[in-house]
């Protein structure tokens, strides 16, 4: 089943793009000013475009040489504009979760504890799923407490190439 989680609001329009990248085919998906969602067409929830989504690739050029650079080692912080729809709780776990820097990693205790949530490690756990702009908000960086690579929308393959091109292996 496709999901497609962005409601459009009447004067909004939306735009799509699809790239490829290391981790396979993404979908970028924003208003113009903002990104709203990115996600891996081949994880295990690929995004569904609506037909009512215009493409447009070059309202994506500088998500997508960020991108770029961010896949070559050459970029550990991404400057892009974000509107990302979602629970109060689930978007103080995505800022959280920019503030997890370049190839590091974190636990989803530690993650619950840093927004004044410490025994909300669960809940963390399905916001971080529900991440709707992968890569650049790094849900890939959250580990379980031991240090095991755990669920991700993405595979956990995807997840382990991120972190070991961040540690620059």
């Amino acid at each position: 089943m496709s999901r497609n989680p962005h409601r459009r609001a009447p004067a909004e329009e939306m735009l799509c793009t699809e790239l490829d990248s290391p981790i396979g085919r993404l979908l970028l998906v924003g208003d113009g000013q903002a990104l709203q969602g990115l996600y891996m067409q081949d994880g295990r929830r690929p995004a569904a475009a609506s037909p009512l989504w215009r493409r447009s690739s070059d309202a994506f050029a500088d998500v997508a040489a960020q991108l770029e650079e961010y896949f070559a080692g050459d970029r550990t912080e991404f400057a892009v504009t974000l509107r990302m729809r979602g629970s109060e709780f689930q978007r103080s776990v995505w800022r959280e979760l920019r503030n997890v820097a370049y190839g590091q990693t974190i636990s989803y205790g530690e993650l619950a504890r840093r927004i004044g949530r410490p025994s909300a490690a669960r809940a963390v756990g399905l916001a971080n799923g529900s991440n709707p702009v992968a890569v650049i908000v790094p849900c890939h960086r959250v580990i379980g407490a031991n240090g095991t690579l755990t669920g991700y929308g993405g595979g956990l393959e995807r997840k382990r190439l991120l972190l070991e091109l961040e540690a620059g292996a």
